[in-house]
């Protein structure tokens, strides 16, 4: 039995690697295009460590392409989603999951179906919208949805706010708070692990959009990073380094943020599952 055990666990451990290395794989070689040679990245058979590492491919990024501007229209819109998408989320979370009112369980069904919607479904009615209302190329159509909330996000706080106690709310009532002030002193701050899970979620959806973006922006100066980068691989035709340089780039700040809150990120998820 204990030859078994350890058999099992082996390979287990064996899968584990192996899968980890076909996901980090890609990124490893995204890494290393980036610092060759424009001439190495065709050789056959291909190179994976470069001789010599041409740190300068970053540098002509950022001369080619205004990077900069870009990563601050991706920052600024991932800061709105993120602060607008939490705020919004949490308070119509608490008001399914602590208030009774005709209606609520189907208005949360109805929810909750919106997620079996692709995007492709519903993004040209979303575009002849935001067209009637005057407000294409520009942030408006990118960041106004965020204040109506998300049905992934809604349900994510509101599983984690039905594993809370009711009498917490009752007690609250009793000493003489209201329905807001129980919100913002009391169940805001206690869903925070949830919070945290879902400012992960929501900031790598909002850096990595690439299709909205896409629809809705027209004038170069408003791209984002993953529109600047479709925009160099245009400019930069046949400089497959200088692309993969600039996607390195790109994907920095997403991983620092997950490495940052993976432990708040890993906290949330375990405790809105096991309240669901």
């Amino acid at each position: 039995m204990k030859n078994n055990n350890r058999l099992m666990n082996l390979l287990v451990y064996v899968a584990l690697i192996l899968g980890a290395a076909v996901m980090v794989f890609p990124f490893l070689w995204m890494i290393s295009t980036s610092l060759k040679m424009g001439g190495a990245v065709q050789k056959i058979p291909p190179e994976f460590i470069p001789d010599p590492f041409v740190w300068s491919n970053y540098s002509k990024v950022w001369v080619k392409i205004d990077f900069l501007r870009y990563t601050l229209n991706s920052a600024l819109l991932a800061t709105f989603h993120v602060i607008f998408t939490l705020l919004s989320c949490s308070m119509i979370a608490y008001g399914l999951a602590l208030f009774s009112f005709k209606g609520k369980n189907l208005i949360y069904v109805i929810m909750l179906g919106t997620l079996m919607l692709p995007f492709q479904v519903t993004m040209i009615p979303k575009y002849f919208i935001w067209k009637y209302l005057g407000v294409l190329n520009s942030f408006y159509p990118l960041i106004i949805p965020t204040l109506l909330g998300g049905a992934f996000g809604i349900f994510l706080i509101h599983q984690y706010l039905k594993g809370l106690p009711l009498e917490m709310y009752e007690a609250a009532l009793i000493d003489g708070y209201n329905p807001w002030g129980i919100f913002w002193k009391i169940y805001f701050p206690l869903c925070s692990p949830a919070l945290a899970a879902l400012a992960v979620f929501t900031f790598m959806d909002s850096w990595n959009n690439t299709i909205e973006p896409l629809l809705y922006l027209k004038d170069q100066y408003l791209y984002t990073l993953p529109l600047a980068l479709l925009y160099l691989r245009g400019e930069a035709l046949g400089e497959m380094h200088l692309v993969m340089a600039g996607a390195v780039m790109a994907v920095i700040p997403v991983t620092i943020v997950f490495i940052v809150a993976q432990k708040y990120f890993v906290q949330g998820i375990a405790a809105t599952g096991i309240k669901g």
